[in-house]
């Protein structure tokens, strides 16, 4: 069996963990004594026009019944938003800004959430 001078992970992990628990109970200040990284998600979406909606809807290959529901939301809701009447909420917009960036995975999605009734 190969021996080695390096630490195993788990042990570096509980010795990293036991410095955090002294400089925090010393007061310390944590950003000078360790590295400290603030990570923000850039995720604005995209304000979704009738045609944004419809295209997104037709990249499914779904009619309104259908994608109602896979948004979870009424079909009254859907053909509101398709025609102008009603704006998509900032969620409804993400998720079809997701649907339109990886519609491969999407579509697929979508064709194993239908039960043949």
């Amino acid at each position: 069996m190969k021996t080695t001078n390096k630490a195993s992970v788990g042990a570096r992990i509980i010795e990293g963990l036991r410095e955090f628990s002294e400089a925090l109970e010393k007061r310390e200040p944590i950003a000078k004594r360790f590295t400290c990284r603030k990570v923000e998600l850039q995720l604005q979406s995209t304000p979704c026009k009738p045609e944004t909606v419809k295209t997104t809807r037709n990249l499914l290959g779904a009619s309104q019944g259908m994608f109602a529901q896979f948004l979870g939301v009424s079909v009254k809701t859907v053909r509101a938003w398709e025609q102008g009447i009603n704006v998509p909420s900032d969620i409804a917009c993400r998720f079809m800004d997701e649907i339109r960036l990886n519609p491969d995975y999407w579509v697929e999605r979508f064709k194993t959430s239908m039960v043949m009734k």
